[in-house]
């Protein structure tokens, strides 16, 4: 089975790469979640975020935003003090910033789904690259969305970020056309079901 070439034989990484990275998901908890890890990640490798993951949903309250924004500098300080995340003050701050803005968007009565979806008219972007050389660090969407995302008080979301996350939460698919997760391989499984 052919996998884009980003992927390492580990088995969280397979299972990232076969059942999420790419996928369409219009889950408004989801969204925010990965938004937040996708910040973490800045300077570091995805990977590395990945396997502190669970550690950071139990940090973070399993990223409730209403629990978040009430964080105070005791909380603030323990998760400085928590090996299992990223021990960054600006990254720790910006998750409760993007939860503040995050509670902002749901009360003004908007899906967070829809607030993000709307940047691809609610649908996903297929590419068609050949090899991983040629997809794209940020492209003019995603430096729409960082543009928003800051306008609306959103914290680490510059446009490589937000085309990372277009990626991980499935705006854009970007497994490279030999891979088995690319939707017009014939391999993929759920091109078999049709």
């Amino acid at each position: 089975m052919e996998r884009c070439k980003w992927v390492t034989n580990h088995p969280l990484y397979l299972d990232y790469h076969d059942h999420e990275w790419g996928k369409p998901n219009f889950d408004d908890h989801y969204l925010f979640e990965m938004l937040c890890l996708e910040g973490a990640q800045a300077g570091l490798s995805w990977f590395t975020i990945l396997q502190k993951r669970e550690n950071y949903r139990k940090a973070f309250d399993n990223f409730n935003p209403s629990k978040i924004i009430n964080y105070d500098q005791e909380k603030i300080k323990q998760l400085l003090d928590n090996p299992g995340i990223v021990r960054n003050k600006l990254k720790i701050n910006s998750v409760i910033s993007n939860a503040k803005a995050y509670l902002k968007i749901v009360e003004s009565g908007q899906a967070f789904s829809n607030y993000i979806w709307q940047f691809t008219d609610g649908k996903p972007i297929i590419n068609h690259w050949e090899n991983d050389r040629e997809v794209p660090v940020s492209t003019e969407i995603s430096e729409q969305i960082s543009k928003q995302l800051k306008k609306d008080g959103f914290k680490f979301v510059g446009p490589k970020i937000c085309y990372a996350y277009m990626q991980a939460v499935g705006l854009v698919n970007d497994h490279t056309i030999n891979c088995f997760c690319h939707p017009n391989n014939p391999k993929n499984i759920s091109n078999l079901n049709r």
